[in-house]
């Protein structure tokens, strides 16, 4: 499990219009009743699996761009061949699977519910990984004759860019899953394997080539180059009168007034409330409430909202590796002041998301020199326990649009930091939406953030930025409280995922060992953990395995005590940083 902007502005829904009396009016009707367009062309997010496309429901007259694409093939084993099974079976076994090898692989912390528990092995470097490929999108009528132009998307290979690449996140890989390991790191005897092939490319690039559906369209037809002569088939409903706009926005407001100067005083309980927008500002649901888990995850859901669904029973997730962006987590978090805000390495244990408390303290001054708080929607007790007690009804319940921080007595004076981040999937359409608003704790002086690492826009362009990936926020600050380490996903910190992705992906051009690339400081650089080295590294000399022990984790090297500074003495230099 892991606890994983704005769209552009649409046009208002125009109403349906009255009963036509007469042949005539009718067909006027018909000529002119199509909705108008949103303002800009809607990113698309399109699915297969096994094969089959999952069926997509659009706006009748929308303009569309592909921005997103996801395929999976798999199938179950009682022995361990790796996944030498999708070589065989199924719609990835016609692809060249030569060069594949075991990259990473990691267990997850929680045990199953038979108490056995699963480990993850990661694989790349197969030639359908490594070679440049094409998708083509081909509209087509019910016949399978086609309605309109045909779309061609350069997917490019998993890992250099070239100019014609058509997505900034491509990710190609295949994975094994052991799931009745003795311990988390003994799988000796297993026989319950799955295996995996996964395509995950998404965040069109610069000006992707749009097209609007005709009438007739019922389908698109997808090809892949790597599967020549074999297209996946998506069906499409066209939806004439939606209820909603395309978009996502989210509106935060402090509920409780602060004090006649603008501030509130340390030791406040600050209540907040948020409402989840269309593209057109309208509301996603009652002023006071939200829907219940079930009803979002298993019901009609119909104006889009998401929460979090990376149970190993709905969609797992594996940080780089896995389909994070399909966790979907609503959340919200604090943080402050902003001139103290800083990575925070204490553990939030799991008990602290199962007890009776909507609201979980990440960091205190005492312990982490930083104050953080965050929520889940639903509430983790009603989120977490309806997953391992559902027999309580969290799942049921509905879920509040507000919830209250609590500030220390010995709240530091500054800016804090409010933010909810969240996903919207409406119509075709899949996109994240952050909003952070600031208040004032002890003094009407504003602070900021003083962030030890530089802009990331060098790299993050042309559908890589941060308004559009990850939870569609640019605010580097508002990220620490959120992705604090968890104790069933240790991985949590932006310093690991950030260290983990970029060492893993070859897309990044720098030399790996340049510190100076994404650090502003040398001293940035010098608090030495098996987190801040292992999460990059693979490896570390004996003599560190003898005193330390093995490395158990591709994410922080070990487990709790990961993120202890090792020594103030130890690796004050990096070969190669720039420093």
């Amino acid at each position: 499990m892991a606890l994983a902007l704005l769209a552009g502005g649409c046009a208002e829904q125009v109403a349906p219009p009255a009963e036509p009396t007469s042949l005539s009016q009718a067909l006027t009707q018909a000529a002119e009743a199509r909705p108008a367009p949103a303002a800009a062309p809607v990113g698309l997010a399109l699915e297969v699996d096994g094969g089959t496309g999952i069926p997509l429901k659009v706006k009748a007259g929308q303009s569309f761009f592909i921005n997103q694409i996801d395929l999976r093939a798999s199938l179950t084993a009682t022995r361990d061949e790796g996944v030498d099974g999708l070589r065989r079976t199924g719609d990835f076994s016609q692809l060249p699977w030569q060069g594949v090898r075991l990259v990473d692989e990691e267990p997850i912390p929680l045990a199953n519910p038979d108490g056995t528990f699963t480990r993850r092995r990661f694989y790349r470097d197969a030639q359908w990984m490594e070679q440049p490929s094409v998708f083509t999108v081909q509209p087509v009528d019910a016949r399978g004759r086609p309605t309109g132009k045909t779309i061609s998307l350069q997917i490019g290979k998993d890992d250099r860019f070239k100019s014609n690449d058509d997505f900034f996140i491509r990710r190609l890989r295949a994975i094994q899953w052991t799931n009745d390991c003795r311990t988390a790191t003994d799988c000796r005897g297993a026989k319950n394997f799955s295996e995996e092939a996964l395509v995950e490319v998404r965040n069109a690039r610069g000006d992707a080539p749009s097209f609007t559906l005709s009438p007739d369209t019922r389908a698109l037809k997808l090809d892949w180059s790597l599967r020549p002569g074999a297209p996946y088939t998506i069906p499409v409903e066209q939806v004439a009168w939606p209820t909603y706009s395309y978009g996502f926005s989210i509106d935060v407001k402090a509920v409780t007034p602060a004090r006649a100067d603008g501030t509130y005083a340390p030791g406040s309980a600050i209540t907040f409330q948020m409402a989840l927008r269309d593209g057109a500002g309208k509301r996603l649901h009652p002023e006071s409430s939200m829907p219940s888990y079930n009803e979002v995850t298993f019901g009609q859901n119909e104006p889009g909202i998401q929460y979090y669904r990376a149970f190993a029973f709905i969609d797992p997730t594996a940080t780089y590796y896995r389909r994070k962006h399909r966790e979907r987590m609503l959340m919200t978090q604090i943080i402050g002041p902003a001139q103290r805000i800083q990575p925070i390495r204490s553990i939030v244990e799991l008990d602290a998301f199962l007890g009776p408390d909507d609201v979980q303290t990440i960091a205190t001054f005492e312990r982490d020199g930083v104050y953080a708080q965050f929520q889940t929607f639903p509430p983790s007790n009603k989120l977490f326990g309806g997953a391992f007690f559902p027999e309580q009804g969290g799942w049921d319940a509905p879920v509040s649009t507000s919830w209250t921080y609590q500030l220390p007595a010995n709240a530091q004076p500054g800016t804090y930091l409010v933010t909810v981040k969240g996903r919207r999937v409406y119509l075709g359409e899949d996109i994240p939406a952050s909003r952070t608003i600031e208040i004032q704790v002890g003094t009407q002086q504003h602070t900021e953030a003083n962030l030890t690492t530089g802009s990331c826009k060098t790299c993050h362009t042309e559908g890589g930025e941060f308004t559009k990936v990850l939870h569609g926020n640019d605010n580097r600050a508002a990220c620490a409280a959120c992705h604090a380490p968890l104790g069933f996903e240790l991985e949590g910190p932006i310093v690991v995922r950030t260290h983990f992705l970029h060492s893993r992906s070859d897309r990044f051009e720098a030399p790996k060992q340049q510190c100076a690339t994404c650090h502003v400081t040398k001293e940035s650089t010098q608090r030495t953990s098996k987190a801040a080295c292992l999460s990059c590294h693979k490896s570390y000399p004996d003599s560190h395995v003898a005193q330390f022990g093995p490395i158990e984790s591709m994410y922080v090297g070990g487990g709790r005590e990961s993120f202890q500074q090792c020594t103030g003495a130890c690796h004050k230099t990096h070969p190669g940083s720039g420093f």
